[in-house]
C-alpha cells in the first residue's frame, strides 16, 4: 500500500512541471500591426501567412491586434498607445508614422518596423547595426530611390520637363523630407521642376490633381504611403493624362504606369523572422536592421499606350514584370 501511494505521488511530481511546460509552451502571443495608412493594406494578413510558415496557428499560439491609423499621426499615436494598454508581446509598425507613433507610446514593448525610411535619422535607432534600443526591423530604402524612379521616368518621357510628388502632409512624417529631397536632387541635375503636393489624405487627391493638371505636370511620384489609395489615384491620373510612378507594383498591376521598389515578398518574409526571433526572447537592440538587397520593376503597356507613351525595348528587357 505504502509503495503504490508512493509510486502515485512519484508520478505526480514528475507529471507536474510536464503540465507546466505544456501550458507555457501553448501561452498565446499578442502581436500587434500598427498600420499608418489605411485599408486594403495587405501586411498584416501577409505577416499571418509567414509566421503560420515558422509554425505558428492563430488562436492556439499566436493572436493579432491589427489597427489601422488612416494617414493620420495623431490617430497612429492614440492607437499605439492602446496596443501598450493591451499589453501585447510585439508591435510590428508598418511606415514611418507608425513607428515614430509606437517609440513614443513604450519604450520596452519591442518594436518592429516594417517599410520605414531613414530610420537613423529619425531617431529610431541608434544606428542599422546597433539599434540600441527596442526597436529593429527593415529600412526600404524607399527615399533613397527617387533618382533611380525619377531616372526611369526620363526613358518612358523623352522630354520630361515637369512632375509632382504627392506626399504626407504630416509634420510628424519626418520621411516626407527625404523622399522629395532625394528627387529634388536628381531632377536638379536634369533641368526638370519638381513640384511637391502636400496632402492629409484621399479628400485632397481631387484638388491635388486638378493644382497638377494647371501646372502641366507630366507625370506624378506617390509616396508608398498612399499606395492602398490607388484606385483613386489612377482614375484620377487617367482624367489628367498624368504617369504615374508607385512605390508597390500591386498599383502598377492596379493599372499605374510605373513601380520601382524593394522586392516586398522577400522583406515581408524576413519580417515574420524578426517578430518570430523576438517571440523567442531575441532583443531587438542584439537584431541589426536590415536592408533590402533586391528590387523590382513593373511597367504596364497598357496605361503607357493609353496615355500615348512607347516604352523603350532596352527597359522592357530589364523589367522584372510587364503588365499586357
Amino acid at each position: 500500500m505504502k509503495r503504490r501511494k508512493f509510486i502515485a505521488l512519484a508520478g505526480g511530481a514528475v507529471a507536474w512541471p510536464l503540465v507546466v511546460y505544456a501550458q507555457q509552451t501553448h501561452r498565446v502571443r499578442r502581436v500587434g500591426v500598427l498600420v499608418a495608412g489605411s485599408p486594403p493594406d495587405s501586411i498584416a494578413d501577409e505577416l499571418r501567412r509567414n509566421l503560420r510558415d515558422l509554425g505558428y496557428s492563430e488562436g492556439q499560439n499566436i493572436a493579432f491586434e491589427v489597427r489601422f491609423a488612416m494617414d493620420r499621426s495623431d490617430l497612429a499615436a492614440k492607437l499605439a498607445a492602446e496596443l501598450v494598454r493591451l499589453d501585447v508581446d510585439i508591435i510590428v509598425a508598418h511606415f514611418t508614422p507608425a513607428a515614430i507613433a509606437a517609440k513614443e507610446a513604450t519604450r520596452t514593448i519591442p518594436i518592429v518596423m516594417s517599410s520605414v525610411g531613414a530610420p537613423v535619422e529619425n531617431g529610431l535607432v541608434e544606428s542599422l547595426a546597433r539599434p540600441g534600443s527596442n526597436v529593429t526591423g527593415q529600412s526600404n530604402l524607399g527615399g533613397e530611390l527617387g533618382s533611380k524612379r525619377l531616372e526611369l521616368l526620363r526613358q518612358v518621357i523623352p522630354r520630361l520637363s515637369r512632375i509632382a510628388v504627392l506626399v504626407s502632409a504630416s509634420a510628424r512624417n519626418p520621411y516626407t523630407r527625404l523622399f522629395v529631397h532625394e528627387i529634388e536632387a536628381g531632377a536638379a541635375n536634369d533641368g526638370i521642376r519638381v513640384e511637391t503636393i502636400l496632402v492629409d489624405g484621399p479628400s485632397d487627391f481631387e484638388n491635388a490633381f486638378a493644382t497638377m493638371a494647371k501646372s502641366q505636370t507630366q507625370a506624378v511620384i506617390v509616396q508608398p504611403l498612399f499606395d492602398p489609395h490607388r484606385m483613386i489615384i489612377i482614375e484620377l491620373a487617367a482624367k489628367h493624362r498624368l504617369a504615374t510612378m508607385f512605390g508597390f507594383r500591386e498599383s502598377t498591376v492596379a493599372g499605374g504606369l510605373i513601380s520601382y521598389s524593394a522586392d516586398q515578398a522577400e522583406l515581408r518574409k524576413r519580417l515574420a523572422v524578426f517578430v518570430d526571433k523576438i517571440l523567442k526572447d531575441a532583443k531587438p537592440a542584439d537584431l541589426p536592421v536590415e536592408q533590402p538587397n533586391k528590387f523590382v520593376l513593373t511597367i504596364n503597356l497598357k496605361t503607357a499606350k493609353a496615355l500615348g507613351l512607347e516604352v523603350p525595348t532596352s527597359l522592357l528587357a530589364v523589367a522584372d514584370e510587364v503588365i499586357e
